[in-house]
Parts: C-alpha cells; sequence; structure tokens
C-alpha cells in the first residue's frame, strides 16, 4: 500500500510537470501592432503616402484641365456648328474616360508597390516571431490581433487527415 501512494504521487507529480511543460509551450502576439509599429513600415507608408500625393496630383491637373476645356466649349457651344459639338463632346467624354483610366492605373500601380514595399515587412516579422518561438520552445503561437489566427504550428499535429477520415471524405 505504500508503494502504491509512493507510485501514485509520482504520476500525479508527473503528469502536473507535464501540464506545466505543455502550457509553456503555447504563445501570441499581436501582428498588426508589431507590424505597425516597425520603423520599416513607416518608412514605407511615408513612400507610399508621396506615391499617391504624386498620383492625386497628377489626376487632379488632368481634371482640372477637362473642367476648362467643358467650359471652354459650352461657352463657345451656340457660335460651333452640331458636328463640331458632337466632336467636343466627344473629346470630353474621352478625356473623361483616360481620367477614370488614369485613376484605376494608379490605384493598381499604389496596390503594387505597397505588396513591394510591405512583403518584406511582413516575412522580416513572421520570421522573428519563429526565431522567438523557437528559442522559447513555443509549438503554436497565436495572432492576439482582431480576426487572428494561428501563425506558428509547424511542431504540432496537424489531424486535418484524421477528422476528414471520420466524416468520410
Amino acid at each position: 500500500m505504500k508503494q502504491f501512494k509512493k507510485l501514485l504521487l509520482v504520476v500525479v507529480l508527473m503528469l502536473g510537470v507535464v501540464g506545466v511543460t505543455n502550457a509553456q509551450k503555447i504563445g501570441h502576439i499581436d501582428t498588426t501592432k508589431l507590424v505597425e509599429n516597425m520603423p520599416a513600415t513607416k518608412k514605407a507608408n511615408s513612400e507610399l503616402q508621396k506615391i499617391e500625393k504624386t498620383f492625386k496630383d497628377e489626376i487632379q491637373a488632368q481634371f482640372l484641365k477637362l473642367q476648362n476645356k467643358f467650359k471652354k466649349y459650352t461657352a463657345e457651344e451656340n457660335a460651333q456648328t452640331p458636328e463640331t459639338n458632337a466632336r467636343r463632346k466627344a473629346e470630353l467624354q474621352q478625356d473623361n474616360q483616360k481620367i477614370e483610366q488614369a485613376k484605376q492605373i494608379a490605384a493598381q500601380e499604389l496596390r503594387k508597390k505597397e505588396m513591394e514595399l510591405k512583403n518584406p515587412i511582413y516575412e522580416k516579422a513572421q520570421q522573428a516571431i519563429k526565431d522567438v518561438a523557437a528559442a522559447k520552445g513555443l509549438i503554436y503561437v497565436f495572432n492576439s490581433a482582431p480576426g487572428g489566427g494561428l501563425i506558428i504550428f509547424e511542431k504540432g499535429e496537424d489531424i486535418y487527415e484524421a477528422v476528414k477520415t471520420k466524416l468520410g471524405f
């Protein structure tokens, strides 16, 4: 009986140690906060704002040119032939389409530049998280940012196939 009590005590202590070590293998980080506070992000945002301002200024200049042309054509409308007025109307429509295209191209270029500037930042943050997780012996690291999920999961057990089999597909 005495040995049974000792064995039971050892088992309980081992389970407690296992529970404590498992609890230490989970971490969390607010990646949004991390990335926003990185100096490289602030530099990238500043550069993106400059590019955005350049695009806006160019589009605004085109729009003002179109407005002035519209005012001129409207003022001269009664003195022109119907053919000239129709040609001018088509010209204004083309200019308006060019402005809309310029807006779309600017938005695409801005998104492209943002990805070009920020992807290395995200990769650097991800690698730093992995390095810290490895140094601390963490198996799982959760993103505590709103809408975040699991970041580190390489060492954990993926149960997808088992669940898939259980569900029969």
